[in-house]
């Protein structure tokens, strides 16, 4: 949602990229939804709205992420970008919208061969990705922050706390936070991956690891029931010596300018009234997570 990084190539729910157990409830529908949807006009900003109107759907690539995109138990779609879709879409004149469940790694393949009309997934905005997608501008932003055991003992705060301290580092496999250890100086080989936050969590609270990292977000939900650990206060991971903030947006087909700007021109209208905070707090967001940063800041200009 943001890497393979942490939501980036990254971020996770399950393997960080692996559809829940609850998408195959939905089989029948995601071989429907990979049909191929009508090829965009490359000219005039395309008229994939346009169609998206007529037909009164829109299919949406998601990748069985929690909190960013899944198949609940009940086999209905939900998470932060499908439920911000149905708002979206809703106001611009399309009612329904479809799940294409696949894997986090073949969004942007899907969507370039028309498998989908956009991606839904929390997708982290980088440089590399703005090469390949149109996005539009971030729905949420998202700092780090550590799993510890409680009262934090070694007083880990940030990545040069971990590597000033010789603490014992793990991070899930993929995440964004791999490369930010090693940017403030940890050894890489040294770091113990393991599947997801979950498994970040039971290593801390067996004590063969002083600290797990992902995201403010991950953390913050995965510690709630923890006797053992909790999550230290988000802060802002360092790349090329630089503060850096991730952010998570929709993408879109680099035809498709018409269709991303009256998304964004909606998307704008729910960050000023308050809505967008309401419609993504039930899935751990918070004020910290809402941002002004736009597409274009996180394309590299």
């Amino acid at each position: 949602m943001a890497p393979p990084l942490e939501h980036g190539e990254h971020i996770s729910g399950t393997t960080r990229r692996s559809l829940l157990a609850g998408v195959a409830a939905l089989g029948a529908l995601g071989a429907a939804g990979c049909s191929r949807v009508a090829t965009a006009s490359t000219t005039g900003g395309g008229e994939l709205l346009d169609r998206l109107r007529a037909a009164g759907v829109v299919r949406l690539g998601i990748a069985g992420e929690i909190p960013f995109g899944y198949i609940d138990k009940n086999g209905d779609l939900t998470g932060e970008a499908p439920e911000l879709a149905k708002v979206v879409f809703k106001r611009l004149g399309v009612d329904r919208v479809q799940p294409v469940p696949t894997e986090f790694g073949s969004l942007i393949p899907g969507l370039n061969s028309q498998q989908f009309d956009v991606v839904a997934a929390g997708m982290y905005v980088t440089p590399e990705r703005c090469e390949q997608v149109i996005f539009a501008d971030p729905d949420y932003q998202m700092l780090d922050s550590f799993i510890v055991r409680k009262g934090n003992p070694k007083g880990l705060h940030n990545y040069k706390d971990v590597v000033a301290k010789k603490a014992k580092f793990a991070t899930g496999t993929g995440y964004a936070e791999i490369g930010y250890a090693v940017e403030a100086g940890y050894k890489e080989s040294d770091i113990l991956i393991v599947p997801d936050q979950v498994a970040g969590l039971n290593a801390v609270e067996a004590g063969r690891v002083d600290v797990f990292a992902g995201t403010a977000l991950t953390t913050r939900e995965v510690v709630k029931k923890s006797a053992k650990a909790e999550a230290t206060k988000a802060f802002t991971p360092t790349v090329d010596g630089k503060p850096h903030i991730d952010g998570g947006a929709f993408a879109f087909r680099r035809t498709e300018t018409n269709l991303r700007d009256a998304f964004n021109a909606e998307l704008r209208k729910l960050k000023k009234s308050g809505e967008l905070l309401r419609v993504l707090k039930p899935f751990g967001f918070t004020q910290a997570e809402m941002t002004d940063l736009t597409a274009k800041e996180l394309c590299g200009g």
